[in-house]
């Protein structure tokens, strides 16, 4: 027999009944009836009941049993009574009556729960006693999912003609958008290496040397504030590229691969169908006031500008004066609710940035607004029919800056359908947003910048970068989204040097700096470069979608938490003199005594580099 289990705990069922078997797990609950222990051991695998009567020789061991001990139990499987069967557990139908016991690790009292599958205890507690947490069954079932969804995607795309290769982790730093994470190189003082923020040029450079599909399942590295579906270090994201292809083509791939996944761990919920709307940008903005919209709310915003070109209502015409618009959103059914709904509703863009929110019930015996007596009868009937208001509705009105209409538009939209019930339930809902511009004005800096990604081609190539405005000029950059969620980034890329210069230009970067950066991407385009083109969905985003988990640290078995920190094993931490010294590196920090220690002990001075932009 073997030393410690010849079953695992969510093997047995009523085939095994009358053998005798050993299983080992963790002590999951014991409860006493009546002086016999009923025992759930729990594995990797499951759960099975171990029953220790009052007269089997380690039933004297009782007191050891403290929950999330280690143990090995000897015994004979039986059938249980119909009145307690378990339907909940796949064991449900047996227990193990135990006659021998082996203590294999005592544990301490735990600092929470582990049957209590819930994540109602403080986080800084879970992530400091993670490998405790990811004994809870949800969290177990996260991890164990996310595997089985690699494997999944591999299998995927290697059957649709992908290989998969592994891009540098020691890399050049690279402007794409966040803060690079610095590594400090020994044997060239003074100079660092990046991590990747993404695999962007390697895999663009895989695609010139001749790789026709790729994809790795990357991680990406990017100094960045925390939030909830967004990790403040390190994520993953299915990272693909393909030559020869036009934005169809790699749609194509991607629907595929989407449906595969959600249809194979997605529980049953709907898919989009019977395609992947695609979206532009503008239409985007205007209708849902987001590039990421929740195609699952029945809302759409109306722009009603037009409607009031020549008002006389003074708040709207002052809006207009002011390059500014107005935005509709109609609701049904919303007219019956209370005052104190609207008067939150108000409240809610004002906290948002805006002037308010203006508001008018349809009722069966004619319109009800504050604002009616400013508007006339013509203006009023037209914002009926751009909403298709009926009786019993309400049409919102936003009126302000175009971009912060459109962002408190966007957000009232998605507050209504939460108050109101609204939501899909039980679909994921997928769409493409595409022709994204391909710039976008600096108030800051006063000149164009790149809106998405620099390496784009611009819809109609270089005749449309010499003859169109920039704001007019459209890329084929596309986001894949879902539920509300930006799950993917992607372009179709910029593989004609020429164009690229042109398309830097425009943003003011000389073609000696466009060199300077990216002088190795150029190098390996004029040796001949496929026309390619790429995306990147994000791993832990479709994870988080497929388990409903409310932030991606549900998902990611040792995660920072949201200051970046490795409460576990103590990262980010100090380092020895040593270390410091063998980098020539010198610390300036201060500290509680004045001098960091660091600084102070560190003997050779820091490099100085005069090579700066």
């Amino acid at each position: 027999m073997q030393t410690y289990r010849t079953h695992k705990c969510g093997e047995l069922r009523k085939s095994h009944i009358g053998q005798e078997v050993k299983i080992a797990g963790w002590v999951h609950r014991v409860r006493d009836h009546g002086g016999v222990l009923f025992v759930d051991l729990r594995d990797h695998y499951g759960v099975t009941q171990v029953v220790v009567n009052p007269g089997s020789a380690c039933y004297q061991d009782s007191t050891k049993w403290r929950c999330e001990s280690v143990v090995s139990f000897h015994g004979k499987v039986i059938g249980r009574a119909a009145d307690t069967v378990n339907t909940r557990l796949a064991t449900g139908e047996i227990e193990v009556v135990a006659d021998k016991m082996e203590m294999l690790s005592e544990s301490e009292i735990t600092p929470f729960s582990i049957a209590q599958d819930t994540t109602e205890c403080d986080e800084s507690l879970r992530l400091k006693y993670r490998f405790l947490d990811l004994r809870r069954e949800q969290m177990h079932k996260n991890i164990v999912l996310r595997s089985l969804v690699a494997s999944s995607v591999r299998r995927r795309l290697t059957d649709a003609g992908f290989l998969e290769y592994q891009t540098p982790i020691l890399t050049c730093s690279s402007p794409e958008g966040a803060r690079d994470f610095l590594v400090p190189s020994r044997l060239h003082a003074g100079k660092f290496y990046a991590l990747p923020q993404a695999p962007q040029i390697f895999k663009q450079l895989l695609m010139v040397s001749g790789f026709d599909r790729y994809f790795q399942i990357a991680p990406c590295f990017r100094d960045e504030d925390a939030r909830a579906d967004r990790s403040p270090g390190e994520f993953y994201q299915i990272d693909l590229e393909m030559s020869f292809v036009t934005q169809e083509e790699v749609f194509a791939v991607i629907e595929t691969l989407m449906d595969g996944l959600f249809t194979e761990f997605g529980n049953g919920q709907a898919l989009t169908a019977p395609a992947y709307p695609r979206i532009t940008y503008r239409d985007s903005m205007v209708k849902y006031g987001t590039d990421k919209p929740d195609l699952r709310i029945p809302l759409e915003i109306k722009d009603a500008s037009g409607i009031f070109a020549s008002t006389a209502f003074n708040a709207f015409k002052g809006i207009l004066e002011k390059k500014g618009v107005i935005r509709t959103v109609t609701v049904p059914g919303a007219a019956s609710q209370s005052r104190g709904f609207f008067d939150g509703l108000i409240g809610f863009a004002q906290e948002r940035g805006g002037k308010g929110m203006a508001y008018i019930q349809w009722m069966e015996d004619g319109p009800k607004s504050p604002i009616l007596k400013f508007m006339s009868a013509e203006e009023v009937e037209a914002v009926r029919l751009l909403g298709n208001a009926k009786p019993g509705d309400a049409t919102f009105f936003i009126a302000d800056a175009e971009k912060l209409a459109n962002k408190i538009a966007g957000e009232a939209r998605v507050r209504i359908a939460e108050l109101l019930d609204l939501r899909e339930k039980n679909v994921y809902r997928f769409c493409w947003i595409v022709d994204f511009p391909m710039y976008e004005w600096s108030e800051e800096e006063q000149r164009w910048d790149f809106s998405h990604n620099p390496f784009s081609m611009p819809q109609g190539g270089m005749e449309t970068l010499l003859n169109t405005r920039p704001d007019l000029i459209c890329a084929y950059q596309y986001d894949l989204v879902c539920n509300g969620v930006e799950l993917s980034s992607g372009a179709i890329r910029n593989h004609r040097p020429e164009i690229m210069y042109k398309a830097f230009e425009l943003c003011g970067y000389t073609k000696e700096t466009v060199e300077k950066k990216f002088g190795g991407l150029l190098n390996a385009f004029r040796f001949g470069a496929p026309p390619h083109g790429g995306i990147a969905p994000g791993f832990d985003r479709i994870i988080m979608l497929l388990t409903g988990a409310p932030n991606i640290r549900e998902i990611i078995a040792f995660p920072l938490n949201q200051n970046g920190q490795d409460l576990l094993l103590g990262a980010p931490g100090e380092v020895t003199e040593k270390q410091l010294r063998e980098l020539r590196i010198k610390l300036n920090l201060p500290h509680k005594h004045g001098v960091h220690p660091h600084a102070a002990a560190a003997a050779a001075p820091a490099p100085v580099d005069e090579k700066k932009e």
